[in-house]
């Protein structure tokens, strides 16, 4: 089966049929996240460090996106994935709650590059950051959690989305014959 039917078919629920599957637009949410009462509340600094810099790249994306909103408006692929981003921000709060974290000050500091790049541009920066974003999770984020299966899985949820639905938005934009300047 082809990667496009695959992608078709999990969003609308015919290979992950799980309500809470980021393939659903919902990343992992209370309901099947543990109580705080059903786990170790003390985290290592090298996970909450990991966790900080999960939370560090979703903000930074969604104030990226929502700075284009601003910008040029409500144009896709830019509004669709600043809400997955909020989503996937829930998600990470939802663990600093469950293990009782102190959240990290927002420093969130958008490129100021974007500020005058073309939505073109802007989404072939899109393709770029979405691949960079990949190699976080795979090479950095990942292996860091494995040893916390509920964390992972929210992380691995985080990492699909980019490589299943982000990345291959922006690239269709970047494809698009026309864009709004």
């Amino acid at each position: 089966m082809s990667q496009m039917k695959q992608m078709r078919r999990r969003h609308r629920g015919g290979i992950n049929n799980n309500r809470n599957a980021i393939d659903m637009g919902q990343c992992s949410e209370e309901g099947d996240f543990p109580k705080p009462s059903e786990m170790s509340t003390d985290l290592p600094k090298n996970i909450i460090a990991t966790l900080d810099i999960a939370l560090a790249d979703e903000r930074l994306a969604l104030a990226t996106y929502q700075y284009i909103i601003e910008r040029f408006g409500p144009v896709r692929p830019f509004l669709n994935i600043a809400k997955a981003e909020q989503r996937h921000i829930n998600a990470l709060l939802n663990i600093y709650e469950a293990y009782g974290i102190a959240l990290p000050d927002d420093e969130t500091t958008i490129d100021p590059a974007i500020e005058t790049a073309d939505l073109r541009s802007l989404c072939k920066k899109g393709v770029e950051g979405e691949a960079e974003n990949i190699r976080l999770y795979d090479e950095q984020l990942l292996p860091a959690v494995s040893a916390y299966p509920h964390i992972e899985g929210v992380l691995r949820n985080l990492r699909d989305a980019s490589a299943l639905r982000h990345k291959p938005a922006f690239e269709r934009c970047v494809r698009r014959p026309t864009q709004n300047q």
